[in-house]
């Protein structure tokens, strides 16, 4: 193996202009994949928080709201318990969450705590509501039709008229994340295969050597997959290290501490990432490498 070793390191010495561009294109097109991947994880974390979870809201009446079916008056008990008995009928309700008031302005407090917004509200103008998740999300309009004329009911929303093109979005950030990562992926195979191509022409002699006095293929691939493996970790180091940095700067410092009532990714969804990361550039680098060094050293 001092053999191998030797020949990696004059290796990336010869090549260092090359070794550094499939650095830089790994670390690239490897940050692009690890962000696509925690979007991810961060969609599906927004999913089953919102999306599975709460489909349609049905707001009860305060003072602050005349408009549905109020007359300028809270909700009366009788009136929300007559109103949960016709959802909870309903056939085509899976669940029923009640909110109250006091828990709608406590998520409020927590949403925009440390904002001008904090203070502009108080606890006796938000509106206490039942959230009804469905058997079948298309299927809601026979609740719709038989609540919403209800007394005590100030008004009947889809949620997902709001969530689904916020997670259409974010799908399409995703994806085209994925998409360009891939593309310079491809890029950082083949400058690891021309890499290799130039490779076995400056060590034309010393392989040639090599086989006259009976070297193995695999003896004689060993640097040459040493030299990409360098070099596609190198890129995975670098990329992991700014996965990191860009959720520290993005999620930690900011988004958890501003926008508190989501739940965001955290280090073990980055950690997935980081060995997803490390995994792919370890097959970038051996794949392309044992194709071409099959096809240029023809061993």
């Amino acid at each position: 193996m001092r053999h191998a070793f030797s020949e990696t390191l004059s290796g990336l010495r010869r090549n260092t202009g090359m070794t550094l561009a499939v650095v830089v294109t790994m670390w690239v097109s490897l940050s692009l994949f690890g962000a696509g991947f925690l979007a991810a994880q961060q969609v599906s974390l927004l999913k089953g928080e919102w999306y599975d979870k709460i489909e349609i809201s049905i707001f009860l009446c305060t003072p602050a709201f005349s408009t549905g079916n109020c007359d300028g008056q809270d909700t009366t008990d009788e009136q929300r318990a007559e109103l949960l008995r016709a959802i909870e009928s309903n056939p085509e309700v899976e669940r029923v969450y009640y909110e109250s008031k006091a828990s709608a302005y406590a998520q409020f407090k927590e949403a925009f705590a440390g904002t001008p917004l904090e203070e502009s509200l108080t606890e006796d103008k938000m509106q206490d509501s039942y959230r009804v998740k469905l058997n079948d999300p298309q299927k809601y309009q026979g609740l719709k039709s038989q609540v919403e004329s209800m007394a005590g009911v100030q008004h009947f929303q889809d949620l997902h008229e709001y969530l689904d093109p916020i997670f259409r979005w974010l799908s399409a950030l995703q994806w085209g994340t994925i998409g360009l990562s891939v593309l310079l992926l491809l890029a950082a195979a083949l400058q690891i295969s021309n890499t290799i191509r130039m490779a076995t022409f400056t060590r034309g002699k010393e392989i040639g050597i090599m086989r006259l006095v009976g070297a193995s293929n695999f003896y004689i691939m060993i640097p040459f997959l040493l030299e990409s493996l360098v070099a596609a970790l190198a890129g995975a180091a670098l990329a992991v290290g700014t996965l990191w940095l860009a959720w520290w700067l993005v999620i930690e410092r900011n988004a958890q501490a501003t926008l508190k009532v989501f739940q965001w990714i955290g280090r073990s969804e980055t950690a997935y990432a980081s060995l997803a990361v490390g995994l792919v550039a370890i097959v970038l680098s051996v794949i392309p490498t044992l194709v071409s060094a099959r096809r240029y050293l023809r061993v």
